[in-house]
């Protein structure tokens, strides 16, 4: 498998190089709309995955091949980055082959260990996820690790708002029926009212979920989230999340390869893939006939596009 992925169009993050430093599926949720399916591992226990090293090689030949074509390095795994005991090391050594800034996007299920608030603090920029600050909400809809405790969870990220130095925003995946209500806006927006943060995204799923019913919320109970989380925190620190990344991605001449990388992490909408096969010269119908007859990726639909996946 591809440690390093990309570069891939981020709708926070410009050009990210992608690096995958947890294999599927070890994570502390089990979120209903999850890109990457059901998590079959469901662990709060943090250890080592892949070496540091070998993941900093890989970054610095990628880095070394696109160029100035990237905007940040971002740990964006099959699962909970955090749960990487080598992460602090792993981040250390990049920093050695690269002066772009350096991402993570992290459910924040963890921060209530002193170890995992001094790994971040090694980031540029950390993206925390917060669907619900209502326990019985929470955990509908991230179907957490049962030894886990949203207060404390809630009390870590304090505590890292006040120690963290570098760019921090937020997250809210809405899911139609779960956590889309008023009583949730009121009660997340009030939570993040009490912290120092740059933006939070009010997300909606825009890939194929985990769980098949799972759908985004309506237009009317979106724009009143919406509303309340501008009302409470002001228009400047809140943002959406509605529509698809694109189809700028960066592959090299092995495209094959090179979508199946980007695919165990991401799933692709299959217009986006073609324009991208198309733009490197390949034809999309037979690169995308051959991926899925030798069994590599399957074809879902959602919200009336078909989307790659990996098998």
């Amino acid at each position: 498998m591809d440690i390093v992925f990309g570069p891939v169009p981020s709708r926070r993050l410009g050009r990210s190089l992608g690096v995958n430093n947890i294999p599927p599926k070890h994570c502390t949720y089990s979120c209903i709309y999850c890109q990457l399916g059901i998590t079959r591992e469901i662990t709060i226990d943090r250890r080592s995955f892949y070496n540091a090293e070998e993941i900093a090689r890989n970054v610095a030949k990628r880095v070394e091949t696109v160029a100035g074509n990237l905007d940040y390095v971002t740990f964006v795994p099959d699962g909970e980055p955090t749960l990487d005991v080598n992460l602090a090391e792993t981040v250390k050594l990049i920093k050695e082959v690269t002066d772009k800034p350096i991402a993570i996007l992290s459910n924040a299920s963890l921060l209530w260990m002193p170890g995992v608030r001094r790994d971040l603090e090694l980031f540029d920029l950390v993206s925390l996820k917060l669907d619900s600050t209502i326990p019985g909400i929470w955990r509908r809809i991230n179907r957490p690790h049962p030894k886990l405790d949203l207060q404390k969870i809630l009390d870590g990220v304090k505590a890292f708002q006040k120690e963290f130095e570098g760019s921090l925003i937020f997250e809210v995946m809405l899911v139609k029926d779960v956590n889309d209500t008023l009583e949730n806006a009121r009660a997340v927006s009030s939570y993040l009212s009490s912290l120092r943060f740059e933006k939070v995204y009010v997300a909606i799923p825009t890939r194929p979920p985990a769980l098949p019913w799972v759908k985004p919320p309506n237009r009317e109970r979106f724009k009143i989230f919406h509303r309340v989380f501008v009302d409470t925190l002001g228009p400047e620190m809140v943002d959406t999340l509605v529509e698809s990344e694109g189809s700028n991605f960066y592959v090299s001449q092995d495209i094959e390869n090179e979508i199946l990388s980007i695919v165990k992490v991401h799933p692709l909408r299959e217009d986006y893939a073609a324009a991208l096969i198309r733009r490197y010269g390949g034809d999309p119908e037979m690169v995308i006939e051959k991926m899925v007859r030798k069994g590599k990726v399957k074809i879902r639909v959602y919200q009336g596009y078909r989307f790659i996946h990996a098998a």
